[in-house]
């Protein structure tokens, strides 16, 4: 009950802060202490919730502003139009809706996302100096050099820029200025397989396809079926 009270709450205060947007309002005066509190909760708050509204406009669901604004009047003056039960009933449906749009609409991008992978793939392998291998991982030689290479099971320290395929960086030791170090075997299977073909102080460029980094589902901010770009340079090897 707690979490349909919270989102029939959020429909309600959503509408009135979009409704309100639009009205010619007078600066709220912030003299104590008390009045900060209060305007800094409202403000948290207000935001929150106008970020609920767009994504929920974004999946297609418009709620009637003026239906809203009557439900905060009708609760205030204590004369409600539904039992609490209806009201309950018609948030449960409304939170599964909402559920079932988002759904359909990540089934719309990871789809699209994988189109592009594979559009991307097999455009990129016809290119010279691409080597594709035989589970499906590209790269590029950026540099060559001559010295160890690791095994599966060994430890490395490397620099490497993530991207996705609009160039949107995603993940960068580059840019944090501090090299990484991991046990291969931990990692995506791409960097596996790839750091492999490496030696050290090379540096290569991966095009590792989504079956090959995070999969169907993705995971954090980089989405599912997501083809992944990689500048990687291998610093050392521990055994």
């Amino acid at each position: 009950m707690r979490k349909v009270i919270k989102l029939s709450i959020a429909a309600a205060a959503i509408s009135l802060i979009s409704a309100c947007g639009n009205a010619d309002q007078k600066s709220v005066e912030l003299n104590t202490d008390l009045d900060k509190q209060s305007y800094a909760l409202g403000a948290s708050m207000g935001r929150y919730l106008n970020d609920n509204l767009t994504q929920n406009a974004e999946i297609g669901i418009k709620l009637d502003q003026e239906k809203l604004l009557g439900g905060i009047r009708d609760a205030l003056a204590e004369n409600v139009q539904l039992t609490e039960d209806e009201i309950k009933t018609v948030m449960i449906a409304l939170e599964a809706e909402v559920n079932k749009r988002r759904d359909e609409k990540q089934k719309e991008l990871t789809a699209a996302a994988k189109g592009v992978g594979e559009t991307f793939l097999a455009e990129n392998a016809k290119k010279e100096g691409v080597t594709v291998t035989e589970s499906g991982l590209q790269y590029e030689v950026l540099t060559a050099s001559e010295g160890a290479k690791p095994a599966a099971t060994d430890k490395v320290t490397v620099h490497y820029h993530g991207t996705f395929l609009d160039g949107s960086v995603f993940d960068s030791s580059v840019e944090r200025g501090e090299p990484a170090t991991f046990g291969l075997n931990q990692v995506i299977a791409g960097w596996t397989e790839g750091l492999q073909y490496m030696t050290v102080g090379s540096k290569y460029k991966f095009y590792i396809p989504y079956d090959l980094a995070y999969g169907e589902r993705g995971r954090s901010s980089i989405p599912g079926y997501s083809t992944l770009v990689f500048e990687v340079e291998l610093l050392s090897i521990a055994n």
